[in-house]
């Protein structure tokens, strides 16, 4: 017979020991979960830093760590203001904290291999004409494949947290106040997963980019009443002004110098061109519950397998021989219109030989009702939007970059042509 009260260990390298519930040990034993151990969290990033190899599985746990500790230093901070202006009492405050860990913990479970690679290749959700997104196959898989590791373990049995309950905090499709709370520790512009990415990120790519003083923004973490219609938002303290700041600037470097990697980029559009190819009509099976079984068959193993087959076609190919396509010319990461005119001119001067051109197209902060809000030391005083504060912040542009790319052996003519047209808008 399982013993709810049992707890168990996992030796992470970013955060130490993480502890887990008798429960959480039993979610994570499930296979749907299992499959994030074969998919890596950066794709083909290995490929340049080798040390990239950890995966969602691990990710999985750091968050569920990072909201744990986000949520125990609001409620340590904020419990009065919890029970007397919203109404929480000790036990719901209990069943919220296992609530935001089982939704921490299973966030992303509806990636497809290799990560965001390959996201392009979701199906068209037609009915809201876009496509499905992960964050919404994650939620199928709780209600559909998790339903029961999570509503019928013995440790559930004062709790009733349902599967619906921990897919409707990841899908923010509550009503409850309370739950529009913890959501923001869940997805956030400042929530567990980016602070556990941006920490990991950098750890296993040898890189200093993603490191700042998290443990320092946990601790002026607030409850901050606002001028909206929600009332209450998470926000920070006012000295915890400059962790968050260094938040988002680690964010942005490690978007510029690790995520958007000139040859990280050319490997996502082989692993997407390639996997169209292995596809049954080139897209992952929608989120439906008769057909998530079929895409969960989909992890990186996988993939690799078909590829070491000489599956996958021309980038396929590429993908196994490392044949990547080379980088010939890139704008600045603000391109204006002398760049513009440039990448026009190369554009028509390459024509096949330029067969991939991508837009690094990133905001680093959203300055809207998102925007966090920071309390005042000053009795009295109306919290501030974060961006009102900062002058790092105001003055952060959204980066729109453009790659252009050709094959390896064209690289040697493509870049001749590139300084040819560089020195022809140059002399206009």
């Amino acid at each position: 017979m399982t013993d709810v009260h049992h707890t168990y260990e996992f030796r992470c390298p970013v955060h130490g020991f993480i502890e887990l519930s008798a429960w959480e040990r039993e979610i994570i034993s499930h296979p749907a979960f299992q499959r994030l151990r074969r998919i890596r969290q950066l794709g083909w990033t290995d490929h340049i830093y080798p040390g990239a190899m950890h995966t969602r599985f691990e990710h999985s746990l750091g968050v569920m760590h990072v909201a744990t500790a986000m949520l125990d230093a609001i409620v340590g901070g904020g419990r009065t203001l919890l029970e007397e202006e919203l109404g929480f009492d000790d036990a719901g405050i209990c069943r919220d904290r296992i609530l935001v860990r089982l939704a921490a913990l299973l966030h992303d479970l509806g990636h497809t291999p290799f990560s965001h690679g390959a996201e392009d290749l979701f199906p068209e959700f037609e009915e809201e004409g876009r496509r499905y997104v992960h964050e919404e196959y994650s939620a199928a898989i709780i209600r559909h494949r998790m339903r029961d590791v999570i509503e019928n373990h013995p440790a559930n049995a004062n709790y009733r947290i349902s599967a619906d309950d921990v897919a409707n905090l990841l899908e923010g499709s509550s009503e409850s106040a309370r739950s529009l709370i913890w959501r923001e520790i869940i997805t956030g512009q400042m929530d567990a997963d980016r602070i556990d990415y941006l920490l990991r990120d950098s750890l296993h790519a040898g890189v200093d980019y993603g490191r700042f003083d998290w443990r320092r923004l946990i601790g002026c973490l607030a409850l901050v009443r606002t001028e909206d219609e929600r009332g209450w938002r998470l926000g920070v303290t006012e000295g915890g002004l400059h962790a968050a700041e260094s938040l988002v600037l680690a964010r942005y470097l490690m978007f510029t110098q690790v995520y958007f990697h000139k040859t990280r980029v050319a490997y996502d559009h082989h692993l997407q061109m390639a996997l169209a190819e292995l596809l049954p009509d080139g897209l992952f099976p929608p989120p439906h519950a008769g057909q998530l079984d079929a895409f969960l068959r989909w992890d990186d193993w996988r993939v690799l397998g078909r590829l070491a087959d000489g599956e996958g076609g021309d980038h396929g190919r590429r993908l196994s021989s490392r044949d990547h396509y080379r980088q010939v010319w890139h704008s600045a990461e603000n391109p204006g219109r002398h760049d513009v005119e440039t990448f026009h001119m190369i554009q028509g001067a390459l024509g096949s030989k330029m067969p991939l051109v991508a837009s690094a197209s990133k905001s680093w902060y959203r300055f809207d009702e998102s925007d966090v809000p920071v309390q005042s030391d000053n009795p009295g005083q109306a919290a501030v939007p974060l961006s009102h504060l900062s002058d790092v912040i105001k003055g952060m542009r959204p980066i729109g970059k453009i790659m252009a790319y050709s094959a390896p052996e064209n690289v040697a003519s493509a870049r001749a042509v590139v300084q040819n047209c560089v020195q022809s808008v140059g002399r206009r």
